[in-house]
């Protein structure tokens, strides 16, 4: 399906003001971002709309590079739909699409979605070569009748808040860090698959998270999370890597749920991470390592006990 018959299949029921990028963890930036366009649309009495691209461009430009994403794209909907987006718009990132020119492409944003207006980042540019620079733009713009504004990128502390940061911050395993450029804690969703069982046998049952293998993970290590499951939240402990005590290789997520009894094989489980606990060591043996989940049960109960 071309970009044209995407954006043909919504049908804004008003003039839009727009905002165009990946939005990548709909993190503090983007949320300042989209308050701007909030309060400029309703000035205008203009529908505020999002443009979101996916997969990530870099996938499409660069393949072979690891780029872990913050957000899966339905995640990302559902934030931006949650912070007050009226109209998004997930559109397919191609080759076919990143050799578009600028007047093309904005004349599809015209043509299909009603756009009055963009409200974009500084360093904002699209098209083939990035030729549709800011001010390339608004001079499009006052030909074919849109506003384009540019603001000024969110920082905290001096520091822009970015996808890039917060990846940053993961890979340190830094995820208060995370949580404080994302304006909520950082989190993973997947189903709950079969695993050995070796944490039951330990006396600590743990539940192994699916996790895509193209999203941002924390940092190998154990940390203080949240679980949540249809069932409702709960305190945990998760371990992120590769389970050295034992010799194993693949890369896991496992979450023993705190003051839960129960199956979940194949529900889904979202794990939000709070606070770092410890990096992941090898153990001697399986008593040193069950003496030291004790210890970090006891340390995530502390950490959690203003969240459950």
């Amino acid at each position: 399906m071309s970009s044209a018959q995407e954006l043909a299949s919504y049908t804004p029921d008003a003039p839009t003001l727009l905002t165009l990028g990946v939005f990548d963890g709909v993190h503090k930036g983007h949320l300042s971002l989209i308050e701007t366009l909030k309060q400029r649309a309703a000035e205008r009495d203009l529908l505020p709309g999002v443009v979101t691209f996916s997969p990530h461009p870099a996938e499409v430009l660069h393949p072979g590079e690891n780029l872990p994403l913050l957000t899966s794209v339905e995640e990302r909907i559902e934030l931006l739909k949650a912070a007050g987006v009226s109209l998004v718009v997930p559109l397919t990132f191609t080759h076919e699409l990143s050799r578009c020119g600028p007047e093309e492409f904005v004349g599809l944003l015209v043509r299909y979605l009603r756009m009055s207006g963009l409200i974009l980042g500084p360093d904002f540019s699209l098209g083939r070569d990035r030729a549709g620079t800011i001010a390339t733009l608004q001079t499009l713009g006052a030909r074919l009748g849109f506003t384009v504004e540019s603001v000024a990128p969110h920082t905290l502390d001096g520091q822009v808040v970015s996808s890039t940061a917060i990846r940053a911050a993961l890979t340190r395993g830094d995820v208060e860090e995370a949580a404080r450029m994302l304006g909520r804690p950082f989190s993973i969703s997947g189903p709950v698959i079969t695993t050995s069982r070796r944490g039951a046998s330990l006396g600590f049952p743990t539940a192994n998270v699916g996790v895509d293998p193209g999203r941002a993970l924390p940092r190998n290590g154990v940390y203080a999370t949240i679980a949540k499951i249809p069932d409702g939240q709960f305190g945990s402990v998760t371990n992120v890597g590769h389970r050295p005590t034992f010799g194993h290789t693949e890369r896991v997520v496992e979450t023993h749920i705190l003051d839960f009894c129960g199956r979940i094989y194949g529900v889904t489980l979202t794990v939000e991470f709070i606070a770092k606990l410890r990096d992941e060591v090898a153990f001697q043996d399986s008593e040193a390592l069950v003496a030291q989940i004790r210890r970090d049960v006891e340390a995530s109960r502390n950490i959690l006990r203003e969240y459950v």
